[in-house]
């Protein structure tokens, strides 16, 4: 039996007996949402992050889009879950200088997008993962993995090593497990953007000051995102400020706060209401995401006995407002092809046939806004031209939302194999030989 997290009802869960043990590489957001599934799919997990300490009270806001609830609820945990942060109704296109070019309701079947800080959710899955009893091992930096005929084995940088069934990498945009698989496997591409948010005194007018809104912005020399503190207090905020060549952490903490706090003033002094937002921004509110990347399509997602989940694999950029969420519905979407399917090599095919098409379609839409938020001026022109036509036919809340948004994932449904694509080799009629080798 097993609960769902939104509704508390309780219901029967087919599950499969199985003595298989995956070890979950990465202790961040998929890793945990991974074992948790795979305990809901009957598989032991146990959770390694390379990380001496836990990343309690670290990392930014960022949102949880419908499905990436829908996914959360999966695995038990959609009534908590739902509680974090502040919802946000429809997303405002504006143009920068106070006009609306459009406006996103939103769709009304669907539950709303959720604004939260990421240490909100780490906490609770480290919360659920010491409820089930699933281990987290800090300090476990994978170097290297040793297939045999009944496992694999995880070597880490301390001289320890574990030993499991499979072996998922669930290590972000820098996977060590990726280059395991294939070390010809593409890296992270850098967006070209610098993230920079925090929070000011500013309070908006109506809608946006309760908090019932996101506003998104092409300035004319930056993008600019908003919404109202659902208390009221003031504006949360971030800019995308293009920036050719990526920095280190170290670099961008060299430059400080209130010297980014000045570009982005300076980016926006046009803009409004960016202008009167950052007018009144704490720089000690202030953090700075140099490490916008976005993952090429990835050859291979699977080799042996390993596999990738979430960043590692498809890190759609962050103007898709979908990587957590992708994230999470890989990680349970896995754990359903490994129930149903006990050939591990078989289990990773179907996950993999059923995840790719999804998410480098929302990848390669988010490049698409990626380039169109580093654009020049006559860029940024055209598009406030076009904006108010685009969102009236192909960019409908319905079209553009209902894909993404809509997507759910069916627990009780079984996986089934996926079926080899055999090539299909042309027929030559006798005799005709000669002309199809001089054709070819």
């Amino acid at each position: 039996m097993s609960t769902d997290g939104t509704t508390g009802t309780t219901r029967t869960t087919r599950t499969t007996r199985t003595s298989r043990k995956a070890l979950v590489i990465g202790g961040g957001i998929a890793g945990p949402v991974m074992a948790l599934a795979l305990r809901k799919a009957g598989i032991e997990a146990e959770v390694f992050e390379a990380y001496e300490n836990s990343a309690e009270g670290v990392g930014g806001t960022f949102g949880l889009a419908p499905n990436g609830l829908g996914a959360l609820a999966v695995v038990g945990l959609g009534a908590e879950v739902g509680r974090l942060g502040q919802p946000v109704g429809p997303m405002v296109i504006e143009d920068g200088r106070g006009g609306v070019l459009g406006e996103f309701a939103g769709l009304a079947d669907l539950p709303h997008q959720r604004l939260m800080r990421r240490a909100e959710l780490y906490e609770v899955l480290q919360r659920r993962l010491r409820e089930t009893g699933i281990e987290v091992r800090h300090g476990k930096r994978l170097v290297a993995a040793e297939e045999g005929a009944a496992g694999i084995t995880a070597h880490f940088a301390d001289g320890s090593s574990a030993t499991g069934d499979l072996l998922i990498g669930c290590d972000g945009t820098g996977s060590t497990v990726r280059t395991l698989i294939d070390p010809d496997a593409p890296a992270a591409r850098y967006t070209g953007l610098l993230g920079i948010g925090g929070y000011s005194a500013h309070r908006l007018p109506g809608r946006a000051g309760r908090g019932e809104t996101v506003h998104f912005a092409n300035g004319a020399r930056a993008f600019f995102g908003y919404w109202g503190l659902a208390d009221g207090s003031g504006t949360a905020w971030f800019s995308n400020i293009p920036q050719p060549e990526q920095l280190t952490s170290e670099q961008v903490r060299t430059v400080g706060m209130t010297e980014w706090l000045r570009r982005c003033r300076e980016l926006h002094a046009d803009d409004l209401p960016a202008r009167d937002v950052l007018r009144r921004a704490d720089p000690d509110t202030m953090e700075t995401f140099p490490r916008l990347e976005i993952m090429p399509s990835v050859p291979h997602w699977y080799r042996g006995r390993m596999v990738l989940v979430g960043d590692a694999v498809h890190a759609p950029s962050n103007s898709s407002g979908q990587g957590a969420s992708l994230a999470v519905e890989s990680a349970v979407e896995l754990a359903r092809c490994l129930r149903d399917l006990p050939d591990h090599t078989a289990a990773f095919a179907a996950y993999e046939a059923m995840r790719r098409p999804r998410v480098e379609k929302i990848a390669a839409d988010a490049m698409r806004t990626n380039n169109q938020k580093a654009a020049g001026p006559v860029g940024r022109m055209v598009f406030r031209l076009a904006a108010p036509i685009l969102m009236r036919t192909v960019m409908s809340p319905e079209k553009m939302l209902r894909p993404v948004h809509g997507y759910r994932i069916d627990w009780e449904q079984r996986v089934t194999p996926v079926v080899p694509k055999v090539p299909v080799v042309p027929v030559v009629p006798v005799g005709r030989q000669g002309r199809a080798g001089r054709a070819a």
